[in-house]
């Protein structure tokens, strides 16, 4: 089979390699997927930079989240069990950890409803108690997280002010149903949200991206308001000033979804079925900017990695995504 592989860490698309490789062998409680699509997530650069918190040995295939079809014909949804991503033909997955991939999707749409819909929901209900009525800003809206939590903010009640990085994602922040955007190259941030929200600032703040970011956050946040922090793809770890979250009494509340798949997975199933539910409804649809064929998968992970991109870039081996299958 052919399968991306890194043999060192630096730049996805410097280090990464197409290969012809044997399928892997399924280990303990372990299935053999083929691959129907495979949808590029930050992590995926951070695993090729050697900078994620889980460091799979060399060689290894990137790939965290894909839609599969197991050896008995079943479409599913399945993190794949590293060293063996899901930027090749075949991947492995944990048999326990499948899940039904929604009629409503296609494959590429099915892929991408996982890791960014399951961290918009954890964060946003179990973490940050949305509530219908309140405003929630998101910053980096028009990406593969951001898009995310603005499809179930707006599903929630939520009024949504979106930030972003430029006029073509300010037009993909409104199509996604941002009732405010805020496209940080032109505008200051700050000064915008509190004038969209009348001096009170934003109940709930998705941040993904850090940095200035956050430092945006702590300015426009509202009284008893929360700010989720869910990564850092400016590349920068901001540092807290916890005396101001004091005065001014706000939570800042960290979320790792991978955790949930150990210390509560029976949550993530149910998280599954509520997204699934609101996926046949039309409420949620993962906005899928683009699909490539296998041997463009490591220019697409690299302009991921650059913020070249809206929403989610999927690799689908052989054009296989040809709608969801009955």
């Amino acid at each position: 089979m052919q399968a991306w592989q890194v043999h060192e860490n630096g730049e996805p698309g410097e280090v990464m390699r197409l290969a012809d490789v044997p399928p892997p062998t399924p280990g303990e409680g372990q299935v053999l997927l083929r691959v129907r699509a495979a949808n590029i997530n930050f992590p995926d650069a951070l695993l090729c930079r050697g900078q994620y918190q889980v460091r799979p040995p060399l060689p290894f295939t990137p790939g965290v989240e894909i839609c599969g079809e197991t050896e008995d014909g079943r479409r599913v949804i399945a993190n794949p069990a590293l060293p063996h991503g899901g930027f090749a033909e075949y991947a492995l997955a944990d048999e326990r950890a499948l899940l039904p991939a929604p009629d409503a999707l296609d494959d590429a749409e099915a892929a991408a409803l996982h890791i960014g819909y399951q961290t918009g929901w954890f964060g946003l209900h179990r973490r940050a108690r949305l509530e219908a009525g309140e405003t929630l800003l998101v910053h980096a809206a028009a990406g593969g997280v951001g898009s995310a939590a603005v499809q179930l903010g707006k599903a929630a009640g939520a009024t949504v002010v979106g930030v972003v990085g430029g006029p073509d994602k300010a037009a993909v922040a409104r199509e996604l149903g941002c009732d405010v955007v805020v496209d940080r190259h032109a505008e200051d941030v700050v000064a915008a949200v509190k004038e969209a929200t009348g001096g009170q600032g934003a109940d709930v703040i998705y941040d993904p991206v850090g940095g200035q970011a956050y430092a945006q956050s702590a300015k426009t946040v509202a009284f008893e308001g929360r700010i989720v922090v869910v990564g850092f793809a400016s590349g920068t770890i901001p540092s807290p000033a916890l005396n101001h979250a004091l005065v001014k009494n706000y939570a800042i509340l960290g979320l790792h979804w991978g955790l949930y798949n150990t210390k509560n997975p029976e949550l993530v199933r149910h998280c599954h079925e509520q997204l699934t539910e609101l996926a046949a409804r039309g409420v949620v649809k993962p906005l899928v900017s683009e699909r490539v064929t296998l041997d463009g998968a490591a220019d697409a992970v690299q302009r991921v990695a650059d913020g070249r991109t809206t929403g989610r870039v999927a690799v689908v081996p052989e054009n296989l995504d040809k709608g969801a299958t009955a």
